[in-house]
């Protein structure tokens, strides 16, 4: 009984949200469900094979990738709106309750919790960098939550990035571990162990591939070195035990290249073929928007999304120079953190050939950064005036999390 009213309860305010135009629904959908019946995550996921992707960076691309390759073998439960903490995944259980398979990106904090209540049989680690620390904590602090939970779940299979140290240490004692070679990008938090705080050298293979190792040896006398991987992904291609293989994928970046990687390798974890897969990596083009190109006023808009310094490393290194401008913006909503000390762990020197404008409700700190950083730009606060404040053409737009949101409502009401 107290679950049928839950699943009412949360239906009825999904729907109101979204007919007051206040969202989706799909966080007050599940406040409302999960205040009735604490249990009501158990009993949703209960005899449901369950996937869950988590990570720093790349969750919400890795998540649909995985959930559109376990679709060949028949209908999925996923929350492909990114609300990844208890609220969004039990929206997105009740909205597909008749799903036989569940794949979820969980925020990395959430995965104890989340995981032990759906009896998740894969567990898919991306990487760990360091986030807003008014949101998050430090990493080390996550390391350790997540090791604790994959060590108490010796049945589970994780699919584990073995070139980001902190998630070889999180998966280093899993007896299911599929090491992937999926690439970082971002190393600042990878200059020490976490399991002995010894230091991290990172070097070359004799076939040229990477290497990684701790100074201090482990306390029962290993070394901890980086995992011989049986997937990895470099500009040759996806290498799996059945060859080397092109891999075209629709979305850009070397980050999106590990994240088809490690989606490819939890799929066929699943239960998928190969080469269906691969095939569902790359039909993904999208991701809520991210990556998307939108008409304005005579310009091409190019939609770019980061969080945190790894994120914005790799978005930036996505920009096309050749463009007529770029917006960068940011806010410092409790949803992006509103401590923005993070911008000086980025990097964004030589942008001279664009055009740069700095947007957003923190327009002031960025600007500040650029500014240290010798990037010539005009300071835009308005998202809408900053791309008019670019010359037509084409302009790409990289912003933070409420930054991007925002900035997709504006278009989408200009657009009417």
């Amino acid at each position: 009984m107290i679950t049928t009213l839950a699943v009412r309860a949360a239906d009825a305010a999904t729907w109101a949200s979204r007919k007051a135009g206040r969202g989706n629904g799909g966080m007050i959908g599940g406040l409302v469900a999960g205040f009735i019946d604490p249990k009501l995550m158990e009993r949703l996921g209960k005899g449901r094979p369950c996937a869950i992707v988590t990570g720093t960076n790349g969750k919400s691309t890795t998540t649909r990738m995985l959930a559109e390759a376990v679709r060949t073998l028949g209908p999925v439960c996923t929350n492909d709106g990114g609300d990844n903490m208890d609220a969004g995944v039990i929206s997105a259980l009740l909205a597909g309750r008749d799903a036989p398979r569940i794949v979820m990106e969980v925020d990395e904090l959430h995965v104890p919790g989340i995981g032990t209540k759906l009896d998740a049989s894969v567990l898919v680690l991306l990487n760990l960098s360091r986030d807003q620390l008014d949101r998050v904590g430090e990493i080390n602090k996550i390391e350790r939550v997540l090791r604790d939970y994959v060590e108490s779940h010796p049945e589970l299979t994780v699919v584990a990035n073995c070139d980001d140290v902190q998630v070889t240490s999180v998966a280093w004692n899993c007896p299911n571990v599929v090491w992937v070679s999926a690439g970082v990008g971002f190393t600042g938090d990878s200059t020490s162990c976490p399991r002995t705080g010894g230091a991290i050298i990172r070097t070359e293979k004799a076939d040229g591939s990477p290497d990684w190792f701790a100074v201090k040896p482990l306390p029962d006398g290993g070394e901890f070195r980086r995992p011989d991987p049986v997937i990895s992904v470099d500009a040759a291609g996806l290498h799996t035990a059945s060859g080397t293989r092109e891999l075209s994928l629709t979305l850009p970046g070397n980050a999106n290249r590990g994240n088809a990687a490690q989606a490819i390798a939890a799929a066929m974890a699943l239960g998928v073929p190969e080469d269906a897969a691969v095939a569902a990596a790359e039909r993904v083009d999208n991701v809520a928007g991210r990556y998307s190109t939108i008409e304005f006023e005579g310009r091409e808009v190019h939609l770019l999304l980061a969080k945190n310094p790894a994120g914005w490393q790799e978005a930036l290194s996505m920009v096309d120079r050749t463009a007529d401008g770029l917006v960068i913006s940011v806010n410092g909503q409790v949803a992006d953190g509103t401590d923005l000390s993070w911008l000086w762990d980025v990097v964004f020197e030589n942008f001279e050939s664009l055009k740069v404008v700095a947007a957003g409700e923190r327009s002031a700190d960025l600007a500040v950064r650029l500014g240290y950083a010798g990037v010539e730009h005009d300071t835009v606060p308005g998202m809408l005036d900053a791309l008019r404040a670019c010359p037509p053409g084409r302009v790409e737009v990289l912003a933070n999390y409420t930054a991007f949101r925002d900035l997709k409502k504006a278009l989408e009401a200009h657009h009417g």
